[in-house]
């Protein structure tokens, strides 16, 4: 993994997607961490809620798009684009520092198909000095994303042969081109199959 940023400040950011002082946010992170709880019970706590939690749009057929940390706590749903937005605003809070990554994917179960880019988060874990990747997408049949500090374990292993890609930078912001697709779809179903990116 290579971050984008050498400064760690930058992953601590609140931005428009990032809303960490947002009364909604600010509420959970009450309810969901304390001063008793070590830097890596935080992240996981984090990471555990928006994973089984807050449901993955095309799991449950929802139409609404969500993007920004509040939207996406308030209606309880969003695409991995909108998890990861959440994920990062939870830990931010709490003053730790969280990144974005990707992975091009076929979006189904052949090229013929089409690909999509598909977001995690990256989390640095100061006590250790180390960098994590958590994929928050959310667990069925067939993903079985977990926390792990020694060994990582996310939802999608990426099948190069296929012509998917596990993109190896940890990006501050989240990517424009994904923001743009749930800045501009309101049909969360038409916009999955359709419209989202595939390539960075």
């Amino acid at each position: 993994m290579i971050p984008e940023s050498d400064s760690l400040r930058d992953y601590l950011l609140e931005l428009r997607e990032v809303d960490y002082s947002h009364p909604i946010i600010t509420a959970k992170a009450m309810e969901l961490f304390n001063n008793k709880q070590s830097e890596i019970e935080k992240i996981q706590i984090a990471f555990e809620f928006v994973r089984d939690h807050i449901s993955h749009s095309w799991d449950i057929q929802s139409q609404k798009v969500t993007c920004n940390a509040s939207e996406v706590l308030e209606h309880g749903s969003g695409i991995c684009y909108a998890k990861s937005n959440l994920l990062a605003a939870l830990l931010r809070s709490q003053n730790i520092p969280v990144g974005f990554c990707y992975q091009r994917l076929m979006l189904f179960d052949t090229p013929e198909k089409g690909y999509c880019i598909h977001a995690l988060n990256a989390v640095y874990i100061q006590s250790i000095k180390k960098w994590i990747r958590l994929d928050a997408r959310g667990n069925k049949p067939g993903i079985d994303a977990q926390f792990s500090i020694e060994r990582e374990q996310l939802a999608f292993q990426v099948n190069k042969e296929q012509g998917e890609v596990d993109y190896p930078t940890i990006f501050p912001r989240p990517n424009e081109k994904t923001i743009k697709t749930l800045r501009e779809h309101k049909d969360a179903m038409e916009m999955y199959v359709h419209n989202l990116p595939e390539t960075l």
